[in-house]
């Protein structure tokens, strides 16, 4: 007979065991951030956002840099918005780019039942336009990018325009199973091009130290590539 402790089915339990287990002792979600989620259903939004573990990641590692400032790329219906909002002081500041308005309605209402709506604002529409705007509130201290894949190795280059040196980057999305690791693949996906194109360059980049880290969701493996900015 086939041993039942070494079956897929056995190991995906296992594994989602443990995942709750380190949910419910590290990243908790109190009834704000389930309320944010089911706005997002009720709204007809994909249901993509960021895994409990990825928001509190981003929480710990606003707490690492000092985060006074934060900057969000893609907002989608505001639950990774609360993680990394609440890491901030009283006076701190959080903007989340969002290119549409029902969207952006959702994660202002996720803020304000969050009362975060003293420290966080969302802004709408496309992050090419929006993000050169930004040049005058530079640098942030931690930059989440979360929008369209193809469109990363851009928002690469305006996260190092906006930071500083101790500054950390964090863009999600970024193994897609394997498919963002792998340049056969990346030639037939505009959104895998992206993550691809973004990979190799936080990994080679000589202003960042840079890491995956590999998130497993259900039967697909996914993570956030984190980079420090160094000094030029």
């Amino acid at each position: 007979m086939p041993d039942q402790a070494n079956t897929p089915q056995h190991r995906a339990d296992s594994a989602h065991e443990i995942t709750e287990a380190l949910n419910q002792l590290f990243a908790t979600e109190d009834e704000v951030l389930r309320q944010t989620t089911q706005a997002a259903r009720e709204a007809g939004l994909p249901a993509i956002q960021i895994a409990p573990a990825q928001g509190k990641l981003l929480q710990v590692l606003a707490a690492a840099c000092g985060a006074r400032k934060i900057l969000e790329i893609g907002a989608l219906a505001g639950y990774s918005a609360i993680w990394m909002a609440r890491a901030l002081p009283a006076d701190g500041k959080f903007i989340t780019l969002e290119i549409d308005p029902k969207h952006a309605e959702v994660v202002r209402q996720s803020l304000e039942r969050a009362q975060l709506t003293d420290r966080a604002e969302v802004r709408v529409g496309s992050a090419q336009e929006l993000l050169p705007q930004l040049k005058t509130e530079a640098p942030f201290d931690l930059i989440f990018i979360d929008a369209d894949k193809a469109g990363y190795p851009g928002y690469l280059d305006w996260a190092l325009t906006l930071s500083r040196p101790g500054s950390i980057i964090v863009a999600d999305d970024c193994i897609r199973n394997g498919k963002a690791l792998n340049r056969e693949q990346a030639r037939h996906d505009a959104g895998v091009a992206g993550i691809h194109e973004y990979n190799s360059r936080v990994a080679a980049h000589p202003r960042l130290v840079s890491t995956i880290l590999a998130v497993e969701l259900e039967d697909f493996i996914d993570g956030c590539a984190v980079s420090v900015v160094l000094p030029e």
